[in-house]
């Protein structure tokens, strides 16, 4: 079936409606004779040519926000027929206003184009009468022009140009809009990793050392052994329960009047350790030492000590659920392979890998992947798995931090 052209615009039809009525109305009292061309018109048609052109024009009126350029053609083909049978002023009126729609609803094309067709048409309708009838009074004739075709066309361009002013911001606050949204995603989802590496950090390894005492507890036959165990469980809970309690009230304060407690520094490295000897039970036969090989009095950038000891902290608590009787050694010192020659922190953790008696805690692997993500914020590298050795296979953990300040301020 051949498709259907939409119904036209109800303004569209009250114009060409409210037009037409007009026209008959100044046709019926009998004010013809709008526009007078004088002995510039070749033709003089019968006044019924008149109301012909006025019912052309008021169709090309329900044309001109579907097909602006076909209801411009029309009304121009009957202003032609009105000027030489006698103009109505209704008929005058509504070819303005198609010209104006064919500015404003037109394709993009025919609204560059019009405006400067019509300061054309406006100086040729003004130069050549003054040409040919050499009288002041012909200069009435383009002065008609202008105001029938410039006028509107140029106020037609000027409100388009605003419509496309105002669309183009209102894009541009949209995309605003959308940007601002994913920004907002994308730190949601960012915070969100941070809580989850904090909270991880902070309560894995006691719930670690719970989980491997208790095993303890449960498969050893000793009661001295038992009563031990049980004494680090109530220790390893009441801390974690502690780091919980100050997390929680971190993010359930909204205004900021709860002081965040302050990160951890590299020199609480020894507490750590003798806390990490505490958590061992006593068949795992590990021992913990650590090699500060860094200059003395050397300061570190915020955020590189923070990663460091999160770093130490979560590879010391994967050696008391995983590793074998033996040494787990904390190794800290300098390179100067940062970028910029700024150098580096290393950090370096290995322990005995290999089967191991006594109970085990089960791993996640989240560990691993926080140590990823705070070392990948700083710029740095890191190595965690098995490597040979020659008194035996080990874990080793090795990150190198970039000491030049350039990390994310918060890990």
């Amino acid at each position: 079936m051949p498709s259907r052209l939409p119904a036209p615009h109800r303004v569209d039809v009250a114009i060409a409606v409210g037009g037409l009525l007009g026209g008959l109305l100044l046709m019926g009292l009998g004010l013809r004779g709008g526009v007078y061309l004088g002995e510039l018109s070749p033709i003089t048609l019968p006044p019924w040519s008149t109301v012909t052109a006025l019912a052309a024009m008021a169709a090309a009126e329900l044309l001109r926000r579907m097909a602006p350029g076909t209801a411009l053609a029309l009304g121009t083909a009957a202003l032609a027929v009105d000027l030489c049978g006698g103009s109505l002023i209704a008929t005058v009126l509504m070819y303005t206003d198609l010209v104006y729609a064919a500015v404003l609803y037109g394709p993009p094309s025919l609204a560059r184009r019009l405006p400067p067709a019509s300061v054309a048409t406006t100086v040729v309708a003004t130069v050549v009468p003054l040409a040919l009838l050499r009288t002041p009074e012909s200069l009435f004739i383009g002065l008609v022009t202008a105001l029938l075709t410039f006028a509107p066309a140029g106020t037609g361009a000027i409100v388009r140009n605003h419509q496309e002013a105002a669309e183009a911001a209102r894009l541009e606050a949209e995309r605003t809009a959308l940007l601002a949204e994913l920004d907002r995603r994308e730190a949601v989802v960012a915070e969100r990793a941070r809580m989850a590496r904090e909270l991880h950090d902070r309560v894995a390894g006691h719930l670690s050392a719970i989980a491997i005492h208790s095993t303890a507890a449960l498969s050893l036959g000793d009661a001295a052994a038992t009563d031990d165990a049980l004494g680090v469980i109530r220790e390893n809970s009441v801390r974690g329960l502690a780091e919980m309690r100050q997390l929680i009230e971190l993010l359930r304060d909204a205004g900021g009047a709860t002081e965040p407690t302050a990160a951890p520094t590299l020199d609480a490295l020894d507490a750590l350790i003798e806390r990490a000897r505490a958590d061992a039970p006593a068949v795992s036969g590990l021992k913990f030492a650590l090699r500060d090989e860094r200059a003395p009095g050397a300061a570190l950038p915020a955020p590189v000590e923070l990663a460091a000891y999160r770093i130490v902290q979560e590879s010391l608590t994967n050696a008391l659920k995983h590793a074998a009787p033996g040494e787990v050694t904390v190794r800290l010192g300098h390179g100067a392979d940062g970028p910029a020659g700024a150098g580096v922190l290393e950090v370096g953790v290995t322990s005995p890998f290999d089967t191991r008696p006594g109970p085990r805690a089960p791993g996640s692997g989240m560990g691993v992947i926080g140590m990823r993500e705070r070392v990948s914020l700083l710029g740095g590298t890191l190595e965690a798995g098995p490597h040979p050795e020659p008194a035996g296979p080990v874990w080793r953990v090795r990150a190198a931090l970039p000491l030049d300040g350039k990390g994310a301020l918060t890990q």
